[in-house]
């Protein structure tokens, strides 16, 4: 699975989840760790921790592996590391507090719209 794919089912799998709010960010030339970052938050920790569960629940059914997820027992800030692709689940006040979108305001974004097309 390329980035691409890897990037649109990361981004269907947490809208299948009502995530509010889904940013994505081209990371490329930005950042060593990933080529994309998708951020989005839920209301509640329950929301938090579905959004974070069925983006790892997609990637195992497509033989990606998660390299690594952290946080989801807080569900306050779960970061699940897809390789080429890191999704920052936040709960609605972290994602305030944090605001990634700012401290990485240099990076283009992507339309979220077209990668959830069907």
């Amino acid at each position: 699975m390329n980035e691409k794919d890897l990037l649109k089912l990361t981004a269907k799998a947490a809208d299948d989840k009502r995530a509010e709010d889904m940013t994505v960010l081209k990371m490329k030339g930005l950042s060593l760790i990933a080529d994309y970052f998708v951020i989005c938050h839920g209301n509640s920790d329950k929301q938090v921790q579905a959004i974070a569960r069925e983006i790892k629940d997609q990637a195992d059914e497509n033989g990606i592996t998660v390299k690594r997820m952290e946080g989801f027992d807080e569900a306050r800030w779960i970061l699940i590391d897809l390789g080429d692709v890191i999704a920052h689940v936040f709960h609605r006040d972290e994602r305030t507090y944090y605001n990634l979108e700012k401290l990485w305001g240099d990076a283009p974004s992507e339309d979220v719209a077209k990668l959830l097309e069907v």
